[in-house]
């Protein structure tokens, strides 16, 4: 890669925890999306044991970004490379690294370092280059020194669980119900409202206003990305008080000679703030199931709508 014009900047942070487990948590792109802030969601079209390429969307100021990286890893050493293959403008080269050097048998520093160049140097991108990559590796090594103090209280507040419906209809007809949330006011009984927008060709970010079973409405504030035409999945850019990340999934799936349609979720609920969101001496346990059970019944709800448009559709085709 060309170095010519290519700014240099690093972020670093000291981490309570073994060095280890930090790079462990780096390594596992599957666990960004929840972990970090800025991150919407992680493919991986190719892995193998030392190397792997990634799809990444993430946000970007006030926009989304998606790109292709090719990252190397060297256990033995704390450190990963990245280079991203495919950039989006105003980016024209990115590069950098992950280093985690210990510091004791319980603490580490971790340094996070770019190097980037804007499109035909313009000073201008530069400058929100500069700006964007600094706002998020600041919340990323946050998130990420958060994490690594306490994995298993993380882990225990997480929760993942799926609603599956099979559909008589064309997995087209389901993708495109899905898809089409700027219609969900008038199709779906629990969406209040709707703020839709598409910033580009498969990025949707929706504003939306729900009420859960128990009559309780909130607002959140989605990015939703579709990879290819069997999933959509999404991440809760902002929150319910409860929670501290939710990640989803809409995944579409022949069964036989039928459809299986799966909504997946993926939360982190905030020990701190169950008491005051369910009330006193309700605890982790109280939140989990609260939690499923609002919304795995929106979720069961969406399944069901999208199954009767699609069969819908099936019935007056035949």
């Amino acid at each position: 890669m060309n170095g010519h014009n290519m700014k240099s900047v690093a972020h670093r942070i000291t981490v309570e925890a073994p060095a280890p487990t930090v790079y462990a948590l780096l390594a596992d792109t599957s666990r960004w999306p929840v972990c970090f802030r800025p991150t919407v969601h992680v493919d991986r079209p190719e892995s193998g044991p030392d190397t792997e390429r990634l799809r990444i969307w993430a946000v970007a100021g006030d926009t989304v970004k998606a790109w292709t990286s090719r990252r190397e890893l060297f256990p033995r050493e704390g450190r990963i490379t990245f280079r991203q293959e495919v950039s989006q403008p105003p980016i024209a080269q990115m590069r950098g690294s992950w280093t985690v050097r210990p510091s004791g048998e319980s603490r580490c520093e971790v340094v996070l370092g770019h190097e980037f160049r804007a499109v035909g140097d313009d000073p201008a991108a530069l400058s929100w280059i500069d700006e964007v990559t600094d706002r998020n590796s600041t919340a990323e090594l946050a998130a990420l020194a958060e994490v690594a103090r306490d994995p298993a209280g993380h882990a225990a507040a997480t929760l993942t669980f799926d609603d599956t419906v099979t559909v008589d209809g064309r997995a087209e007809d389901v993708h495109g119900f899905l898809y089409d949330a700027a219609r969900w006011p008038e199709r779906l009984p629990h969406v209040g409202r709707m703020v839709l927008s598409e910033p580009s060709e498969g990025v949707q970010i929706m504003e939306m206003d729900t009420v859960t079973a128990d009559g309780s409405a909130h607002t959140t504030k989605s990015v939703r990305v579709c990879p290819d035409a069997r999933r959509i999945v999404y991440k809760q850019v902002v929150v319910p008080p409860l929670l501290r990340a939710h990640t989803g999934e809409w995944i579409l799936a022949p069964d036989g000679d039928r459809l299986s349609v799966t909504s997946r979720h993926t939360v982190v609920i905030r020990p701190e703030a169950i008491e005051d969101v369910l009330g006193p001496g309700r605890d982790l346990t109280a939140a989990r199931s609260y939690v499923r059970t609002a919304l795995g019944t929106n979720s069961r709800v969406t399944l069901e709508h999208a199954k009767a448009f699609a069969e819908g559709r099936a019935a007056g085709a035949a």
